[in-house]
């Protein structure tokens, strides 16, 4: 995934989830993200609000769920 959901690159969207701890359930995920630097915070926490309710044990697992979103999206 080279621009991601929203032309938003999945190395912007894990500057959000930076220092975060594992595992972690969506609402986990969402609060940590809202705290993540730069004026893009809305748009990235409202990609991670279309990730399934479900918690996650790594990175790779969110930008999975990210990769499937930002596919059906353009198909």
């Amino acid at each position: 995934m080279t621009r991601g959901v929203g032309g938003h690159g999945a190395a912007n969207i894990m500057k959000h989830l930076k220092k975060i701890h594992f595992p972690a359930d969506k609402t986990k995920i969402l609060t940590h993200a809202q705290k993540g630097p730069g004026p893009d915070t809305r748009d990235v926490i409202e990609i991670l609000n279309r990730i399934p309710d479900k918690n996650y044990n790594s990175p790779a697992e969110i930008m999975r769920e990210i990769g499937k979103i930002d596919h059906a999206s353009h198909g």
